[in-house]
């Protein structure tokens, strides 16, 4: 397949992934919305995990009640530079992996920036009330995992020359090497 064709079909395969993912996100949410909201929570196991309506006017683990600007500026910047890297990643399967993670990382964020848009606060509704873990929803389910995803493929799968395309400035990663080492 021609690289260019091939780019295509990345890029294709990379906005129905993100799709279904946005789709199911806000799905959940609807649902969520619809059958637990001013409702007792729905216990699945019995001490352990449950389904609770939860309004989340704050960012992760509840920080910064109240600032839906700030959020969403925060949260448009980081989307950007996600956007930036996934359209500089080369069109190899090798880097199908990085794909997925950084499609479904902007997949969360704009499943949860779309309801701070729409709602001023995200519907979260998952809680493990056995260690009260902070309630949460599919959207940081795509974040988290995938962000553990890429920790650990930048740290044992990629290397250093692997991620030249990441570069912000001019040169490869030889030409700085030499350039440090003199």
């Amino acid at each position: 397949m021609h690289n260019e064709n091939k780019r295509k079909w990345i890029y294709a395969t990379d906005l129905c992934l993100f799709a279904l993912l946005l789709f199911a996100d806000q799905m959940t949410k609807y649902l969520a919305i619809v059958h637990l909201k001013d409702r007792a929570p729905l216990v699945l196991v019995e001490g352990v995990f449950e389904l609770q309506y939860l309004e989340n006017r704050g960012s992760a683990f509840g920080f910064l009640q109240g600032r839906k600007v700030f959020l969403l500026a925060v949260g448009l910047l980081f989307m950007a530079l996600l956007l930036y890297l996934l359209f500089r990643l080369p069109a190899r399967k090798k880097f199908l992996p990085l794909h997925i993670c950084l499609t479904a990382i902007v997949a969360g964020g704009l499943g949860n920036m779309i309801d701070r848009f729409r709602f001023d606060y995200v519907v979260d509704f998952f809680s493990f009330v056995l260690i009260h873990y902070p309630i949460f929803n599919v959207a940081d389910c795509y974040i988290v995992v995938s962000t553990i995803a890429l920790f650990l493929l930048f740290l044992f799968v990629y290397r250093e020359e692997d991620l030249a395309f990441i570069r912000f400035s001019p040169g490869t990663v030889h030409d700085r090497k030499q350039k440090d080492s003199v």
